[in-house]
């Protein structure tokens, strides 16, 4: 089968750092699904392994972790789904990735795909449904209410970073799903224009200080914080802005956090990555397909939108090396797609 991967770490300004290669197609066994892809989305996750973790000698690593496609097999153990089944999923970090043109997937962490939605359309939001999803609702604990039914909470959220593909879904989902009042952050025309149309109550400037923003807001003390990337430059505005007994959930990798600035304010921090139930067998792993499946029952309804930013194209190694390139320069907005091969 046609896939693209690595050989070793390289710069993606090197012309090797993605290639174009052949490999064995796969058959599943277990509770594994053999999907037939049909569109991905890259995440600043595909660059950071490609950074960091060379593939052993003579091996080859596949990244891709957002794929739409096709069941063609199914394992002796598999439960849910049928082969013929449209489906998407993020996958496991563990495991080969979707830069391909068939990948295994545990069925426990798959949905089904949101038939109102294109194949690139819904590529663009399985790992940053999970992400944004678990981090809203499991970490910071926001209620989470009916669609069509939401009253007003007292609960005031900042996200921080919030033009990107987490924050692009996370917006919507609070704007969907709950009471909250929310303050994002962003600085370009063209990403304050986005963060709005995707439900910001609010906008405030990161290039230039936000303590004296949001407080100029005169909305309060922000009860909640979504920190989706800077961690630990604005670990002091958290704390100078949020009320006593507040929650930060985090995404990012901060190099380091001096989390006893938190203590005075009983401010709790929360981890959220959204690998980890795949990656441990978690008890409650089949929870990430149950949230996709009733995210596309979302979509389907018209209450969620995607989060494509940019459709680069077929799945090849120049157009992926494009995608990586652009994730790196921290430019994106929304997400970026590739689909067929």
């Amino acid at each position: 089968m046609k896939a693209v991967g690595y050989t070793s770490s390289l710069p993606i300004s090197h012309s090797d750092a993605l290639k174009d290669i052949e490999l064995d197609k796969p058959a599943p066994s277990g509770r594994d699904v053999l999907v037939k892809i049909s569109a991905i989305a890259v995440n600043p996750v595909d660059y950071k392994i490609r950074q960091r973790v060379s593939p052993e000698k003579g091996t080859s690593k596949v990244l891709g972790w957002d794929a739409v496609g096709e069941i063609v097999a199914v394992g002796s153990e598999v439960q849910q789904f049928n082969v013929g089944d449209r489906v998407f999923y993020a996958g496991d970090l563990t495991r080969q990735g979707s830069n391909a043109e068939y990948q295994l997937v545990d069925e426990r962490i798959v949905g089904n795909a949101p038939s109102s939605l294109s194949d690139s359309d819904a590529a663009a939001l399985p790992l940053t449904t999970i992400t944004a999803w678990e981090l809203v609702f499991e970490h910071l604990a926001i209620k989470k209410q009916p669609v069509g039914k939401v009253e007003k909470t007292d609960d005031l959220v900042l996200v921080v970073g919030a033009a990107g593909g987490v924050g692009s879904v996370m917006l919507q989902l609070l704007k969907q799903l709950t009471g909250a009042t929310v303050i994002a952050t962003a600085s370009r025309d063209s990403s304050k224009a986005w963060v709005e149309r995707l439900g910001a109550d609010y906008v405030v400037d990161h290039s230039q200080p936000l303590s004296a923003q949001i407080k100029g807001l005169e909305l309060g003390e922000v009860t909640h914080v979504a920190s989706l990337n800077n961690t630990d430059s604005y670990i002091d505005t958290y704390v100078d802005v949020m009320k006593p007994m507040g929650k930060i959930a985090l995404i990012d990798d901060p190099e380091s956090l001096d989390v006893k600035k938190l203590k005075q304010k009983s401010i709790s921090l929360h981890w959220e990555f959204m690998f980890t139930r795949a990656m441990f067998a978690t008890a409650d792993m089949q929870e990430q397909g149950r949230l996709l499946t009733e995210m596309a029952s979302l979509i389907d309804k018209g209450c969620i939108n995607t989060t494509v930013g940019k459709h680069l194209g077929k799945i090849n190694a120049e157009n992926l090396m494009a995608a990586h390139r652009e994730l790196e320069s921290g430019t994106a907005i929304g997400k970026i797609v590739l689909e067929g091969f």
